[in-house]
């Protein structure tokens, strides 16, 4: 059986690198590309508060989602596993955590924001805590 990768997809520029790594680095791995849709991004309007702005905003972010997942499968080119794409809802720290656990996942790569001092403070770290909460090792692509 092939190594497992889980690449957390977020639509930026380190999510590409993340791809782009595993296609070099373990082109025979089966890969799943996991966007979390996160509810708190929805805010806390009069609208968020109608159940046909909600499904409107869901209906969006998978729509969304679906681009992010288009433009990132060509920096997986060239790679001899399969590759799944999966869309959760949830906070993305937990739910790439949870996920992994749930699914047989060897590996996460996943890119890095490069976030420093104050920011990083203040702002935290998706990468940071799913390194310290993973179960699985994490490679971290700046």
């Amino acid at each position: 059986m092939g190594k497992h990768i889980l690449i957390p997809v977020d639509g930026s520029e380190q999510a590409h690198g993340a791809c782009a790594f595993v296609a070099e680095d373990y082109p025979e791995a089966d890969v799943t590309l996991l966007h979390v849709i996160n509810p708190a991004e929805a805010g806390y309007s009069v609208q968020a508060g109608l159940p046909t702005f909600s499904e409107e905003w869901y209906e969006r972010q998978k729509e969304r989602a679906e681009e992010i997942f288009e433009e990132v499968e060509p920096d997986l080119e060239g790679g001899d596993g399969t590759v799944d794409r999966e869309i959760e809802i949830g906070k993305p720290t937990n739910t790439i955590v949870e996920f992994a656990e749930a699914n047989d996942v060897d590996q996460i790569v996943m890119g890095s924001h490069g976030r420093s001092g104050v920011s990083r403070i203040l702002l935290g770290s998706v990468a940071e805590t799913v390194i310290r909460r993973s179960p699985v090792p994490v490679t971290v692509v700046r």
